[in-house]
């Protein structure tokens, strides 16, 4: 190579580095910003034509401000009937927050259980509290502890979205910490050198970066939301990916610059032109999975789409042009202390690797016969995973006080105090739909909403709302089948035109909404994937296998997933969005690994024939495909550390199930598949006619 040519070859790198240090410098910090325009609001979670949300919407005109309720609940500490002063107290207590910061108009009376053994009251507050919101709980909680005899507590709306503030406080450094401070031991204790791990991270931080101020602008224009957990599903999977892509080209890149005797850019030419492919399927794959949550009628998953496949490109963007120019800049001292060392017959790499390419090859029908009779046995138990969505006392892992207080409020009051069903009807039909909504079973009572100082109903637009308790707890199964039964009753009042909304009837509508997005996205992720195997392959057999291998890991995994939640964490049920979250993560990430693998086994077969190209394949990927797995996995189970029950399932879920796919699936179940069907697995490619 000529002197010029190699200066050139310095060059180029070099003035990549200095743009990504740019972008590292000037836009980092947005990862830790995307707080700002990130909101909780447990209504943006609804489905956009539900009939609770036609109610809630139509709420609003009943509304003469916007408030958020909190719910005052008094009881004694060691039980039994309450002071007969502490009514008297506890609504002298609520009246003396009138006109205080944050508080909205006057809080309600204290009205005593029916057991007399606890109060109930309510105070408005404003909505757009923010980070103030937990100043004026504690006020509130001040001035309610202060009722002789009793012990406080605050429920309601209000009282969860401040544990909600609480469980996602510190999301941006405590998550990235702990999924970096991961990835960097597994990377040292894997591949026992220094500057490789750290520039593996860094390259992972600049794509985060870079994601997290895309993403934050577009949300500060109103383009795509962020909430909470879409902000810690992307960090994770920017990490995770950013870390695979970046251990495929590096392994890559060490076999060529051991062959090529030290010839950086040489080298790092041939390992992109070999990599470039497999990585731009698999991010392919993750982005438009991703994409395909557009068509969920859930807001949130809606949001999720656009914001992850953004993460995924500034993922490739970071792997494909940062790595590439420090790797060529450092040449073999990135691998420091080890040399890398050119692969002959695939000798170089890890004996256990050449073991299982052994077994493999000498007994592959007993391989693929018994991973696949493992895996479904495990299957067998996904249908007994309860995705109905869970009790607002699994929501939060810890113990959460809102979670404590509600308990006190359905031990005393009925079980639907707090949060009634919503009914909008008619108002020539008001006290039709009232009767009729008292006498569906698993209603306690029905009353006509008023304005404040009146008895009148109020009426909007020629509209009514009717407040309907039920009798069992609103996040109850037994509540949603009164929400149903409720429906059905008042859409047969004639002339009513009623509508049932509320709390309950949401995470009905929620439930239905999940289960008719599975059944129209889980299609669409497949479609996709297969898609882009058969162009990367060029096979229809070989993508068809492997999307069913793949299928059925995720269903492994959630029969697994099924046992763990309820025997050891004690979790009752899923959220309702868990099972189309895992599946479009479980299977976008699981098949990019058999994308890795089997990419090589067609280059090595298109010159050896296919069980020679299977053998080489697998020995050759076997190692960084498992090390690209564990760490995928170890950052997904970082998502353990948010206190909350839907990201603690995600967690276990993709964890899990990657380390499934790494080490059975895409070890064992696939090699030996494709060496008991031979080359007619590349059917209808001409690589079947491969000697």
């Amino acid at each position: 190579m000529s002197t010029s040519a190699r200066w050139m070859g310095r060059l180029l790198p070099l003035l990549v580095l200095v743009v990504w240090l740019a972008v590292g410098g000037g836009l980092g910090p947005y990862a830790g910003k995307l707080g700002e325009v990130s909101t909780n609001d447990q209504a943006a979670f609804l489905p956009r034509g539900a009939e609770s949300t036609q109610v809630l919407r139509a709420q609003e005109a009943f509304r003469q401000e916007e408030t958020l309720p909190v719910l005052v609940v008094w009881t004694t500490r060691g039980g039994g009937a309450i002071p007969r002063s502490a009514t008297a107290d506890a609504t002298r207590a609520l009246a003396s927050l009138k006109g205080s910061d944050g508080v909205v108009g006057a809080p309600s009376p204290a009205f005593p259980s029916k057991d007399g053994e606890a109060l109930r009251g309510v105070v408005q507050l404003r909505p757009d509290l923010g980070d103030d919101l937990s100043t004026v709980l504690e006020r509130v909680d001040a001035k309610a502890s202060g009722v002789p005899g009793t012990e406080a507590w605050l429920a309601g709306p209000a009282a969860t979205q401040a544990d909600l503030g609480d469980a996602f406080a510190g999301i941006d450094g405590i998550l990235l910490i702990v999924a970096l401070v991961t990835v960097l031991v597994i990377l040292l204790l894997v591949y026992r050198s220094v500057l490789l791990p750290l520039l593996i991270i860094v390259g992972a931080v600049f794509a985060l970066g870079l994601a997290c101020a895309v993403v934050y602008v577009l949300a500060d224009h109103g383009v795509v939301r962020v909430d909470g957990q879409v902000q810690g599903i992307l960090s994770i999977l920017v990490i995770g990916a950013a870390t695979d892509y970046a251990l495929l080209l590096a392994a890559r890149y060490r076999e060529e610059l051991a062959a090529r005797d030290g010839e950086r850019v040489p080298a790092m030419r041939a390992a992109l032109r070999q990599s470039l492919g497999p990585i731009a399927a698999s991010a392919a794959t993750v982005a438009l999975g991703l994409l395909a949550l557009l068509f969920s009628d859930l807001t949130n998953n809606r949001a999720l789409g656009p914001v992850g496949a953004i993460g995924i490109v500034c993922a490739v963007l970071s792997a494909v042009t940062f790595l590439p120019a420090a790797l060529v800049l450092l040449g073999r001292a990135a691998y420091w202390p080890a040399r890398p060392k050119a692969p002959v017959d695939g000798e170089a790499a890890h004996p256990a690797w050449r073991r299982i390419a052994a077994l493999v090859d000498r007994a592959p029908r007993k391989v693929w016969a018994a991973s696949l009779a493992a895996l479904l046995a495990c299957a067998a138990f996904s249908f007994t995973l309860d995705s109905k969505g869970v009790p607002l006392d699994e929501i939060f892992v810890n113990d959460a006080p809102s979670v404590a207080a509600q308990q006190r409020l359905s031990d005393h009051f009925p079980g639907g105090a707090g949060n009634p069903a919503v009914v909008i009807a008619d108002a020539d039909a008001a006290e039709q739909v009232r009767k009729a909504a008292e006498g569906v079973d698993g209603v306690d009572s029905a009353s006509l909403f008023a304005a404040p100082g009146s008895r009148a109903p109020l009426v909007a637009g020629g509209r009514v709302r009717v407040d309907v308790t039920l009798a069992d707890a609103a996040d109850s199964d037994a509540a949603k089948r009164t929400v149903a039964a409720l429906r059905d009753t008042l859409h047969a009042v004639p002339g009513a035109d009623a509508l049932v909304g509320g709390t309950t009837a949401q995470q009905y509508d929620t439930q239905v909404t999940a289960e008719r997005d599975r059944k129209v996205i889980v299609p669409v992720v497949l479609a996709i994937i297969l898609v882009i195997l058969v162009g990367l392959l060029r096979s229809l057999l070989l993508p068809v296998l492997l999307v069913a291998t793949v299928a059925l890991n995720f269903l492994a995994t959630l029969g697994v997933s099924a046992l763990v939640f309820k025997h050891v964490f004690g979790f009752t049920g899923t959220d309702s969005a868990v099972p189309l979250y895992g599946f479009v993560f479980l299977v976008a990430l699981g098949v990019d690994y058999n994308i890795f693998l089997m990419s090589r086994v067609r280059e090595e077969t298109m010159l050896h024939g296919t069980r020679e190209g299977l053998r080489r394949g697998l020995v050759a990927t076997g190692g960084v495909i498992t090390s690209a797995g564990v760490v995928l996995a170890a950052t997904f189970a970082a998502l353990g550390v948010i206190p909350l029950a839907f990201l603690v399932q995600i967690a276990f879920i993709v964890a899990f199930g990657v380390l499934l796919d790494t080490l059975v699936v895409r070890t064992l179940l696939v090699p030996a598949l494709v060496r008991d069907i031979g080359p007619t697995v590349w059917w209808p490619g001409a690589l079947r006619h491969r000697p």
